[in-house]
């Protein structure tokens, strides 16, 4: 069983990690956790209330196969959590490391993008932080997995979670046909 912890903060971006989460849990079996700063309540930017499993403090490496991080607005902020420890030390134990939106700004700020073909909204929202990587940076519309390491702007949700699972080893008859799914969304018939 896959051990899924993603990160939210306040006004998080609720749409970026319900695919990935729903898919996950529903169709593959993960076990699909929630942490906040402190482990409070936190609301989404468009009102849904969370209440988390646990604080990010507590999360156990040794318990764990992918971190996600939430993209949302608190990212750009003195208030966001500083949780480069925690981001070095998943990435040093080879767990499977996911930024959506402004969730990579949190793996360029740790160093983890540096050597690592990456994306994000834009090139510029990276660019801001003092990071290594902008050599590696992508400008695409859709996820990108380098290494272990999945990133993707904040209107990628479908290619972040097809990324993950992928990277998980996942790549099933199930997950073509949920892909061909999303994908029918954007075919306007004549």
């Amino acid at each position: 069983m896959t051990r899924a912890v993603t990160i939210l903060t306040e006004n998080f971006s609720d749409w970026e990690t319900a695919l990935i989460n729903s898919t996950g849990r529903a169709y593959y079996g993960f076990d699909t956790r929630f942490a906040t700063p402190g482990g409070t309540q936190v609301t989404s930017s468009g009102g849904i209330i969370v209440t988390p499993h646990l604080a990010i403090e507590a999360i156990q490496l040794d318990e764990l196969d992918l971190l996600i991080i939430c993209g949302g607005s608190l990212w750009q902020t003195d208030q966001a959590p500083n949780i480069t420890d925690l981001i070095v030390a998943a990435h040093e134990r080879d767990i499977i490391l996911a930024g959506i939106c402004d969730g990579t700004r949190v793996l360029a700020q740790s160093g983890v993008l540096d050597n690592l073909r990456h994306t994000s909204n834009s090139a510029e929202n990276l660019s801001k932080l003092n990071y290594g990587g902008a050599a590696y940076y992508q400008d695409v519309p859709y996820a990108i997995a380098d290494k272990r390491v999945i990133t993707a702007p904040g209107t990628a949700p479908v290619s972040f979670m097809a990324e993950i699972l992928y990277t998980l080893g996942i790549g099933d008859e199930n997950l073509k046909a949920y892909l061909a799914m999303h994908a029918a969304e954007h075919c306007r018939s004549a």
